[in-house]
């Protein structure tokens, strides 16, 4: 007699741990969740070491690899397992490009002083989530502006998605439809015939859309590639050689697909270097941006992956937020001693959300594909930007659905609303939106003479936004 491999039996160790039945899924479900997930974050394997490789000559970009995805298999491992929910772990996109081009570039600090400046982010943010304080501040978001921070989030992804497939890119106007408003080169094709794989897919409700979907255009893709042999965009300098080329990897597979790891990086850290050479008030100052950045950041993106699965109360808080918040905070840490920029929870998750993962089992899955990528990594560098991306342009879609919730009639609720939505696109950047909707709520309550709607935290978290929005002038004044 047959028997279903795919779902625990009810009560069973696994179920009551993770609660897997409660949440209406499976072990299938999280499993292809989890799988989906690792595709869709997959890419900073090659972007983190693209981005931090030319910092330290001593440091080859396979190392930052290599570490990238030690850390981020660990750290979702831990998420998984402490906090039961579905959201995966890497080095955060954003604070790794402070790194390399503003605290290395600009500042001219080494990888290891710069390392030590993420590791006191890290320390400081695990200290404000031990004493409460963080998740205090998450509370005290109006609902409002948490829907809109996963709506915006939707936008925001959707837009990382369509430059990482080249679809959109910067031209004669600030942002243009592929190459002079025409979509050229197979790269972009993959793309288009991937994201249609999804969308037809879904509309007839067929399970593992997305996933299919990913596979579907990588597939192709080899293909392709094998047969026309199309360069990648970029030459060694990073400049746009060929603009119909692969955006960040090419799907070759050559030589053999297993890799033992160098893990040159871990370790390689200067607690105090930065503090001695850009005096005490600069670092701190900066320490302050990245840890602005990473504290909002994930509060949005815990609050969408949520919204995504159906997993908040009615307060618009997921469960165990304190231990969500716990583990981000520490990965923020351990991504400075390792070596490998701050980690944090990625928004990329919902791409495995959107494939039915509910648990924290999904993340535990994701973590053990990043920890297998460290010696597979020629087989992850397979998939190309374009076909990964068509996962966050659909899921872009289903976040976006939450719109609804929003009332677009009452001017208080929406125009913060537009703002937290709007900005987060525009400037590239979801800790923006959020400060701008923030601000803006708290203004508006002012105006209208609601003072007593403003709790001091939200008070508080406007003020430090509004500091952290002219933080270039105060660093001036320092100077």
């Amino acid at each position: 007699m047959a028997t279903n491999t795919t779902a625990p039996a009810k009560g069973s160790g696994l179920d009551k741990f993770f609660h897997i039945t409660e949440r209406g899924s499976t072990v299938g479900r999280e499993f292809r969740g989890g799988l989906v997930t690792f595709f869709a974050m997959a890419y900073i394997l090659v972007v983190n070491a693209n981005l931090l490789g030319g910092v330290d000559s001593s440091i080859p970009p396979t190392a930052i690899a290599a570490g990238t995805a030690l850390i981020a298999g660990l750290m979702s491992i831990l998420m998984g397992v402490v906090a039961n929910y579905p959201l995966a772990l890497a080095a955060g996109m954003g604070l790794n490009a402070m790194v390399a081009f503003t605290l290395c570039g600009a500042m001219g600090l080494s990888y290891a002083e710069a390392m030590g400046l993420i590791f006191w982010e890290g320390a400081a943010i695990t200290v404000l989530v031990l004493t409460g304080l963080r998740e205090a501040v998450f509370r005290a978001v109006p609902a409002e502006l948490k829907t809109a921070i996963s709506v915006g989030i939707g936008l925001f992804i959707a837009f990382v998605g369509l430059l990482n497939a080249g679809v959109i890119r910067p031209g004669g106007t600030p942002v243009q439809l592929g190459i002079d408003g025409s979509l050229a080169g197979w790269p972009a094709f993959i793309f288009v015939v991937g994201l249609l794989l999804i969308v037809v897919l879904y509309v007839k409700k067929v399970r593992g859309a997305i996933l299919i979907g990913i596979v579907g255009a990588t597939t192709l893709s080899v293909i392709v590639q094998a047969i026309a042999h199309v360069p990648a965009m970029h030459d060694a300098t990073g400049k746009v050689a060929h603009p119909t080329g692969w955006g960040l990897n090419a799907p070759n597979l050559t030589g053999s697909p297993i890799r033992l790891p160098d893990f040159a990086t871990l370790g390689q850290i200067d607690f105090f270097g930065a503090f001695n050479k850009l005096g005490p008030i600069a670092a701190v100052l900066i320490i302050f941006s990245l840890l602005l950045a990473d504290f909002f950041d994930t509060m949005g993106t815990m609050v969408a992956i949520g919204a995504e699965g159906d997993l908040l109360d009615e307060n618009g808080v997921p469960p165990h937020s304190d231990r969500i918040l716990l583990v981000d905070s520490l990965a923020a840490a351990i991504g400075g001693l390792a070596g490998t920029s701050s980690n944090t929870s990625y928004v990329e998750s919902s791409a495995g959300v959107g494939e039915g993962a509910r648990t924290g089992l999904a993340t535990v899955f994701t973590g053990c594909f990043f920890l297998a990528s460290v010696f597979f990594s020629p087989l992850v560098e397979v998939v190309p930007s374009e076909a990964a991306s068509t996962a966050l342009v659909f899921v872009g879609f289903l976040m976006m659905q939450q719109v609804l919730d929003i009332d677009w009639k009452d001017p208080e609720i929406a125009i913060p609303a537009f703002l937290t939505v709007a900005m987060m696109p525009f400037a590239y950047s979801i800790t923006v939106g959020i400060g701008a909707g923030v601000i803006v709520w708290t203004v508006i309550k002012l105006a209208r003479g609601k003072v007593r709607q403003i709790h001091p935290l939200m008070a508080l978290v406007a003020i430090l936004f509004v500091c952290y929005f002219v933080l270039g002038p105060i660093k001036a004044l320092f100077a």
